[in-house]
C-alpha cells in the first residue's frame, strides 16, 4: 500500500455524513470498508460507487452488537491480511427527540448504546492494530451539539458531551502510542438524521404534558427547521464533513508561521521545555489534540492540534 492510501472504517455510513465520508475517501484513492446494519443500504452504496468509478467494500456491522463488531473487524482483519485499518471513522449514531424528564431509562439507554457504548466498542476492536504499529487515526463523529444544548432534545445532546469527554482522555492516552484521535464537530446538515430526530417528537398529542411545545418544536423554532434561518444560515449536505473527515489524516503542505503571527509570538513567549509539548497548542475541548469542525454551508473545517509533539496552528481554509 503506497504511504498516502489508507484503508479505512467508516461506521453510519448507509446515509447522511458517514455516506459522504465513504464515497468521499474511495474517490480519493482510498481502501473504504463502509459498513452498517442494513444490507439493502449497503448494497445501494456500493452500486452508486461503482456508477462514479470507484469502489469499496461493505460489511455488516451493527455497533450496538458485540458479535457483530467482531464478526466485522474479523472479516476487516482477513481482507486486510491480518494488518487491519489505519483510520477509524466513528460516526454511526442517531437523535433521540424529548423533554429528558419524560425519556424512559430504556430509551436513554438505547441513545448511549449507541452514541458512545456502540462508539467504544468498535474502537476497542480496531485499535489495537494501530497501536502495535505506532500510527493511526480514530476520528469520532460529535456534533456541535457536543458543546451547546437545545431543548428536547437532551438525550442526544449528552451523548455527545460524553463521546467529546471520551475522545479527549484518548487523545491523551493514545499520543505516545501514535495513535491521533479527532473530534469531527458538524453543524446542521440537510440528512435523514434531522428528520428522524424530530419525528420521535410525538406532536399532535394533546395528553402529553409538553404539546404545545412539542408542537412548537416540530413547525417553527430551531434552526434546523426554520425556512427564514436556513436562507440567512444554509446547512450543509454531509460535503463539508467529508472534507474535514479527509484532512485529519491526509498529508497537505503548512505555511511556516511568520514571525508576527500570533501563533508566532505565542511560541516564543512559552518557556523553550513548552515549545514542543504536546499540550503547546490547545484543541477546542481540552488540550494536545487535533480537532476538526465542520461549518455547514460555509464548506469550512479547521483544526487545532500536535503533530508529532510540535504546536501548530489553525490550518488555512
Amino acid at each position: 500500500m503506497s504511504g498516502g492510501t489508507k484503508t479505512v472504517v467508516v461506521t453510519g455510513a448507509t446515509a447522511g455524513i458517514g455516506r459522504h465520508v465513504a464515497l468521499d475517501l474511495a474517490q480519493r484513492g482510498h481502501r473504504v470498508f463502509a459498513t452498517g446494519r442494513n444490507e439493502a443500504a449497503l448494497e445501494k452504496l456500493e452500486m452508486e460507487a461503482t456508477a462514479r468509478g470507484t469502489t469499496l467494500g461493505t460489511v455488516m456491522l451493527d455497533v450496538t452488537d458485540a458479535k457483530s463488531i467482531a464478526d466485522a473487524a474479523s472479516v476487516i482483519r482477513r481482507e486486510t491480511g491480518g494488518r487491519g485499518i489505519d483510520v477509524l471513522v466513528n460516526n454511526a449514531g442517531y437523535g433521540q427527540g424529548g423533554p429528558v424528564i419524560e425519556l424512559t431509562d430504556e430509551v436513554l439507554r438505547q441513545q448511549f448504546e449507541t452514541n458512545v457504548f456502540g462508539l467504544m466498542a468498535v474502537t476497542r476492536a480496531f485499535a489495537p492494530e494501530m497501536i502495535a504499529r505506532g500510527k493511526g487515526w480514530i476520528i469520532n463523529v460529535s456534533s456541535i451539539g457536543g458543546r451547546v444544548t437545545f431543548p428536547f432534545f437532551g438525550a442526544y445532546h449528552a451523548s455527545k458531551y460524553a463521546v467529546e469527554a471520551l475522545s479527549d482522555a484518548m487523545r491523551a492516552e493514545l499520543h505516545s502510542f501514535g495513535v491521533r484521535v479527532v473530534l469531527v464537530e458538524p453543524g446542521p446538515i440537510q440528512s435523514e438524521f434531522s428528520e428522524r430526530a424530530f419525528t420521535s417528537l410525538p406532536q399532535g398529542n394533546a395528553a402529553v404534558r409538553f404539546a404545545s411545545s412539542y408542537d412548537r418544536a416540530g413547525h417553527r423554532p430551531l434552526l434546523v427547521r426554520s425556512r427564514a434561518c436556513r436562507s440567512r444560515h444554509p446547512q450543509g449536505d454531509g460535503r463539508q464533513s467529508a472534507r474535514a473527515v479527509r484532512r485529519t489524516f491526509v498529508p497537505r503542505a503548512r505555511a511556516r508561521p511568520s514571525p508576527l503571527h500570533p501563533d508566532a509570538a505565542g511560541r516564543r513567549a512559552l518557556p523553550r521545555r513548552l515549545r514542543a509539548s504536546p499540550c503547546a497548542t490547545a484543541g477546542a475541548r481540552g488540550g494536545g489534540g487535533q480537532v476538526a469542525v465542520a461549518s455547514p454551508g460555509a464548506g469550512a473545517s479547521h483544526g487545532a492540534g500536535c503533530d508529532r509533539g510540535r504546536a501548530s496552528r489553525p490550518a488555512r481554509m
